[in-house]
């Protein structure tokens, strides 16, 4: 298998949206926005991109048929983040080196940011990096909990966190670096403890530490990045990001 491989989560609907399509074909600037995480990958280097589909799985492999280096696994139920990597550990076997998971729907992401995750991997093949930033209004977003020297301990998603939780402003923007052997390890015992009742990818890197294994979380990101797209307002605020020319290329 190629060196380096991203998973690119994308099979979900876009509900929040209030629209039919698969929410990463929802256009931003008049392109799909997968179209940009896509573009994104490509410059970074990834040999093999892996894209999870799901909801409307036709439409996302006819939208991207053009473009190569593209393998795609479906994920039939929607039961998490976490189940969507889960569904891809056949395309992975045998693979021994960094995996990105990143989402379908994070049009802003930057090539410089992900590339920091990859240095830091290249550096001492730790079981996990995640991308952080530090955010004004946080709200709806996974925290990191660090230990008193600093130390990441855990992702907490809004919905189980306490309300002094709540209050961290660091957060999860959902793009990760695995160590593909360590990922495949915590998937293996990933369960679907939480009020959602799904497989959250964000108990990976809790797991990895409860095994001994090494997770970074490095606040890296760009602020830039900080514009999730989960509703038409914040789709309106992204392309104005982009047609300011704020993306770094």
């Amino acid at each position: 298998m190629s060196r380096k491989v991203a998973v690119v989560l994308a099979a979900g609907k876009g509900t929040r949206m209030k629209s039919e399509l698969p929410k990463v074909l929802i256009e931003l600037c008049g392109r799909p926005m997968i179209d940009y995480v896509l573009d994104t990958l490509e410059r970074v280097g990834f040999e093999r991109i892996v894209v999870v589909v799901g909801y409307r799985a036709d439409d996302v492999k006819q939208t991207l048929a053009s473009r190569q280096r593209l393998t795609f696994v479906l994920q039939e139920k929607q039961l998490g983040t976490g189940h969507a990597v889960m569904v891809c550990r056949d395309v992975l076997a045998g693979h021994d080196g960094p995996v990105a998971v990143v989402t379908g729907d994070a049009p802003l992401m930057q090539a410089e940011s992900v590339e920091a995750l990859l240095a830091e991997y290249d550096r001492g093949r730790p079981a996990c990096v995640i991308g952080t930033i530090h955010k004004e209004n946080p709200a709806g977003l996974g925290r990191i909990l660090r230990d008193d020297a600093g130390n990441f301990r855990a992702i907490i998603e809004e919905k189980d966190a306490t309300p002094e939780q709540r209050r961290i402003t660091e957060v999860n923007m959902s793009c990760y670096v695995f160590d593909c052997r360590a990922l495949v390890g915590a998937l293996e015992t990933l369960r679907p403890d939480n009020a959602q009742g799904e497989y959250y990818i964000t108990d990976c890197p809790g797991l990895m530490l409860r095994e001994g294994k090494q997770v970074l979380a490095l606040p890296v990101l760009k602020p830039i990045e900080a514009l999730g797209v989960n509703t038409m307002e914040e789709l309106r605020q992204a392309e104005e990001a982009l047609g300011g020319g704020e993306r770094v290329r």
